[in-house]
């Protein structure tokens, strides 16, 4: 498209986010990657909530949590979800639907280990999204698994990732008079051409 330049050129809708993901880590002051992941329950309710983004594929987005988690069982029921990453240092958004699938393999496993002591124990002991008696008992528990785990404990097998392959996405910048730049990337399945096209702000 004749005017998708600077900010918005390139044929690699995920390389335009790796971008701009690298161009807000250098200017947001907490979590620059940070997503509103977007969820719906089986009655079709929604949900939202902030979780970090992991890694940009080639072709999908991962994030991790416990599989137990009320996002993991919206995730899993509807094999869906929609996110939004927003930069208000950048004036920069990008938002992304897709199919939903997890990461349980080595790739969820090198994650795991890569993250601190404490976070690879506190991920054993949160039974995430489920009623606590008290924050004392959350850190009896992290005590007894530092405990039973020792300095190197496995993965948990109800903790993992998700990856989303999308059929959606748009890249949104801030303009003059709030007539914003939008272009938006959509195809019908995961493996198909793009459709390009700019939005009306």
């Amino acid at each position: 498209m004749s005017d998708r330049s600077g900010i918005f050129a390139g044929e690699d809708p995920f390389a335009i986010a790796r971008a701009w993901l690298a161009e807000a880590e250098k200017a947001e002051p907490n979590d620059p990657n940070a997503i509103a992941l977007a969820t719906v329950d089986e009655t079709g309710l929604p949900n939202s909530r902030m979780v970090l983004l992991k890694e940009i594929e080639d072709s999908a987005f991962v994030f991790y949590t416990n599989y137990e988690s009320a996002k993991a069982q919206e995730l899993d029921q509807a094999a869906k979800a929609a996110f939004v990453m927003h930069w208000k240092s950048l004036r920069r958004q990008i938002r992304v639907r897709g199919s939903i699938t997890r990461e349980d393999g080595p790739q969820a496993d090198e994650y795991y280990r890569s993250r601190s002591l404490k976070s690879r124990l506190g991920a054993w002991a949160s039974k995430q999204s489920q009623p606590l008696e008290s924050r004392g008992a959350l850190m009896a528990e992290v005590a007894k698994v530092t405990a039973a785990k020792g300095p190197n404990p496995p993965r948990p097998p109800f903790w993992g990732g998700y990856r989303l392959t999308p059929v959606e996405i748009e890249f949104w910048a801030d303009g003059a008079f709030r007539l914003h730049d939008r272009f938006r990337w959509r195809r019908k399945e995961g493996t198909a051409e793009w459709e390009i096209l700019r939005l009306n702000p």
